[in-house]
């Protein structure tokens, strides 16, 4: 069962094939740290294991995409989840269903994206174009991933840039 640490963090026991489409579960204790963005696992609870004991496997939060049920890729595993992250697909194993159901909650809603909410109030549309709620300037982009790596690109100038144009033109007119 997952479990808040002192420390308010997600903590449990899951089994995790570690080598890829081994089929070979190893029992592993599961960190889920927001603060950290990260889900590490370690041998053992890190209270039980000696001092400087490293984990044995990290995946930053960003990285994974979905998180769901598997026990119809894998039905000789029981209670079996797994995790797109990357290239990469980690399968887990929990101890019975309701475990299963919560590990999957819990990150998921970890990895989700949450976008702020406009106010009850809407502004007129020629302001919400140009400016946000808080008279923040909005600006469109386009996002692109090379190699791994979001890369912002901005789609329109600047209005002030568009003034000065303007003026340019309408003065030399």
């Amino acid at each position: 069962m997952p479990y808040v640490d002192r420390q308010n963090r997600i903590c449990g026991f899951l089994d995790i094939e570690e080598n890829e489409n081994s089929g070979k579960f190893l029992r592993r204790y599961f960190i889920l740290d927001t603060r950290e963005d990260s889900f590490v696992w370690y041998m053992d609870n890190p209270q039980n294991l000696p001092s400087g004991s490293s984990r044995v496997g990290a995946i930053k939060l960003t990285y994974i995409s979905k998180v769901s049920d598997a026990t119809k890729l894998r039905p000789k595993a029981e209670f079996c989840f797994v995790m797109n992250a990357g290239m990469r697909k980690y399968f887990l194993q929990a101890s019975d269903q309701q475990d299963l159901v919560e590990w999957v909650n819990v990150l998921n809603k970890a990895i989700k994206l949450t976008v702020p909410k406009q106010s009850d109030s809407q502004p007129n549309s020629d302001n919400l174009s140009r400016h946000g709620e808080c008279g923040k300037k909005q600006v469109s982009y386009r996002t692109d991933i090379v190699g791994g790596v979001p890369i912002i690109t901005p789609t329109q100038k600047e209005e002030k840039e568009k003034g000065k144009i303007q003026n340019i033109s309408v003065s030399s007119v």
